[in-house]
């Protein structure tokens, strides 16, 4: 039982390589075995794919007919036509062969970043000159230029509205730093009122020292001082009284003048005078001072209380007041930020146009246009934003890209080693290792196929020259090797429904029929399990048999 390997779609029709015939040795003759050429199997035409499978099929399935027809009908057997080869151990490689065409494993694509500023009608921008298609590049050398006029208008504008931009963030930025500043000064000055109102009313109430004890403390010492003056106003008065009463009757009696009377009533009324004054004085003391002591002290306390209320009631104001002015300022210069900030970021974008109209190659790589089905990349034709324009491919970093069998598919995985030949170099060998296997089925070439494809990348583990993108390549995938294991070549093994066999010659020259259980195999060679020992002979053209009694 054979491995069947396919070929990629890109070499549809080619027929794999014919391995060399076999040969093995009967006594001195050296007799040389036909050989099955590698199945290969066209992933990009189901049809015939699937009629080469049904024909192999109904081939096998014929000659395992015909054989054991023959064989039971007891003839003999033409032993010269025989093909005998002997069961040895030995190494048996398994591996998986496809075809499929080389790309680099960096291929960078270069892709137009300019945006269209110009108001004529037409989508895209102009270019003004590309490099050669095919050509060899280094990296930074000139790709691509593209035209700049109309970006270089838009950015001589563009710096004019952000330099106005950055005056009017300035202008805000110093009203707001001025708003912090007048706030702090008008909330200072708030709670200074708020302190000296709470201080007066302080000093007011003060049992000891306060304004109010000491008011009333000098209204008592007034009225101290005018009892005195009134004791002495009063003394004065009877004196001067004593004084009238005594002139009066020198008077009558003819001892004093009248002049003298005069004076002497004069001074007794003023005397009287003083004394009634001093008294009023008193009464008036007495009533302020009743009146410091109930009402004005109400009235002063209440008015002290009030002006600390509304000192308190003024900070809060203030406070809010700077808060909203400081609010309305902070969102001014935010917003002023706001809009240079994204005066500056056009300002940069223009800037970065400008840059991105001349394309310099970010590696070393071949020269490769974008394909298209409407026009082809030259100088002139206007390119659209985010529009591929060329691939920069590193033709030093090759991969494989190929499809995988399903039937292989639980055998083949990343990190397995693989030898790579490219149709174009054939005496060239390169070693390689698998990269990716896709998880799922690629339906490119097998729609509505029952038989399903894996994508597979094989990098190139060397670097290598002259090899071009589309090249085919043939990847030979070493899924496993064995080694003191029994084998067979292929076309010994006869199918016959769902078991296997071989046809056997003994030491005295019958030939029989075995059941082998097979192993894994590659497109020549299959691994024997059990059913065989080695020494043993097996024929390797079973349908050679014939009727004839043996």
């Amino acid at each position: 039982m054979s491995v069947v390997t396919r070929e990629s779609s890109s070499r549809q029709g080619k027929e794999a390589a014919v391995p060399p015939p076999h040969r093995t040795i009967l006594g001195d003759v050296q007799v040389t075995a036909p050989t099955q050429p590698k199945t290969t199997t066209i992933s990009g035409d189901r049809g015939i794919w699937r009629k080469r499978g049904a024909l192999i099929a109904a081939v096998l399935v014929v000659v395992a007919i015909a054989v054991a027809w023959r064989w039971r009908a007891g003839g003999t057997v033409d032993r010269e036509s025989l093909v005998f080869h002997t069961v040895r151990r030995g190494e048996l490689e398994i591996t998986v062969v496809e075809r499929g065409n080389l790309e680099s494993q960096s291929n960078l694509e270069i892709i137009c970043e300019v945006d269209d500023v110009r108001r004529d009608g037409i989508n895209g921008t102009p270019l003004i000159w590309i490099i050669e298609n095919g050509k060899q590049v280094k990296k930074g050398d000139l790709l691509v230029e593209l035209d700049s006029a109309p970006i270089q208008e838009r950015l001589d504008d563009q710096i004019l509205e952000t330099e106005q931009a950055r005056e009017r963030y300035m202008l805000a930025r110093a009203t707001y730093d001025n708003q912090v500043t007048q706030n702090a000064t008008n909330k200072a000055e708030a709670e200074l009122k708020v302190r000296l109102a709470e201080l007066e009313l302080q000093m007011f109430v003060d049992e000891e020292s306060g304004t109010h004890i000491l008011e009333v403390e000098a209204i008592k010492r007034q009225i101290d001082d005018l009892n005195n003056e009134i004791l002495a106003a009063e003394a004065s008065l009877e004196l001067k009284k004593n004084d009238k009463q005594g002139i009066e009757k020198l008077f009558r009696l003819g001892y004093a003048g009248k002049s003298e009377l005069d004076k002497a009533r004069l001074d007794f009324l003023q005397a009287e005078s003083q004394y009634a004054a001093k008294i009023n004085r008193m009464r008036t003391q007495l009533a302020t001072l009743k009146k410091k002591e109930t009402y004005e002290r109400q009235m002063q306390l209440l008015q002290l209380q009030g002006r600390v209320d509304t000192a308190k009631r003024n900070l809060e104001q203030v406070i809010l007041n700077n808060e909203a002015r400081l609010t309305q300022a902070r969102a001014s210069l935010e917003t002023r930020e706001e809009l240079w900030k994204k005066e500056k970021e056009l300002l940069e974008r223009y800037q970065d146009q400008l840059q991105k109209c001349k394309i310099y190659a970010p590696q070393d790589g071949m020269v490769a246009y974008a394909s298209s089905r409407n026009e082809t990349i030259r100088p002139g034709l206007p390119v659209r934003a985010r529009q591929h324009i060329l691939s920069l491919p590193d033709l030093n970093k090759m991969q494989v890209v190929t499809s995988i069998h399903e039937s292989v598919l639980d055998q083949v995985h990343p990190g397995l080693k693989a030898t790579v030949r490219v149709d174009a170099f054939p005496d060239n060998v390169y070693e390689g290792t698998v990269k990716q296997v896709a998880v799922l089925p690629d339906q490119t070439g097998w729609y509505n196929s029952d038989t399903k494809a894996y994508r597979t990348t094989v990098v190139i583990d060397e670097k290598v020259e002259n090899l071009k993108p589309g090249m085919t390549a043939v990847v030979e995938i070493h899924v496993q090797h064995l080694e003191n294991v029994l084998t067979v070549p292929v076309q010994a093994i006869v199918p016959d429904g769902k078991r296997t066999y071989c046809y056997v010659c003994d030491e005295q020259g019958k030939i029989g029929r075995k059941e082998v259980a097979l192993g894994p195999t590659n497109d020549r060679i299959v691994q024997v399990a059990r059913g065989l020992r080695e020494g043993d002979r097996v024929i390797l053209n079973p349908n050679a048999l014939t009727t004839d009694e043996s």
